[in-house]
């Protein structure tokens, strides 16, 4: 009898474990997904200022028309070609404002201190979403490869979290504390 209620009691334990793991792998699937929308939220506000800022004429022809077209290109990409369409924004971003005197100009426009400000808080937020959203993705890789995860097939059907990979350096002429002042 005894043999009988400590396995029911080592059941009942294997049984709430699983359960708890279970549970904790579907928060962390969902902070991925809340953390992949925030990520988005960033570079749909990076692309948009850097369009805005590039129709506003406070650039030269040539910056405007590069910004312009890397936004456009960032905004527009499919999901598959999104991580190269956005690494192609950051270049395009430091390719153009590659010393403070691009953005002392801007800012020396009519409108343009307020633009450039909005630019460098859009172009430092990215960085820290996507490290969130990979952050996210990490753990929920790394609880996914124990093997009670795999043998109990506690994820489901959700897919295997990817890490966002893209060039988010930011234009060190935005970050400067001289460019700003």
């Amino acid at each position: 009898m005894t043999t009988l209620i400590w396995t029911a009691v080592a059941l009942a334990l294997i049984g709430v474990y699983l359960s708890w793991t279970a549970g904790r792998l579907d928060r962390l699937h969902a902070r991925i997904d809340a953390a992949r929308a925030a990520l988005d939220a960033q570079l749909l506000r990076r692309a948009s200022v850097a369009q805005e800022l590039a129709t506003a004429g406070v650039l030269d022809p040539a910056a405007s028309m590069v910004l312009y077209q890397a936004a456009h290109d960032a905004r527009q990409a499919e999901e598959e070609q999104r991580e190269v369409a956005e690494s192609e924004l950051s270049q395009a971003l430091r390719a153009v404002f590659d010393g403070p005197g691009q953005v002392a100009a801007v800012r020396g426009a009519p409108g343009g201190e307020a633009a450039a400000d909005e630019l460098a808080a859009a172009v430092r937020r990215v960085p820290m979403a996507r490290r969130f959203h990979n952050d996210s993705v990490r753990a929920a890789r790394a609880l996914r490869r124990h093997r009670a995860v795999r043998w109990f097939r506690l994820a489901g059907h959700a897919p295997f979290p990817l890490a966002f990979e893209m060039d988010d350096e930011v234009p060190r002429a935005l970050t400067d504390r001289a460019a700003a002042s």
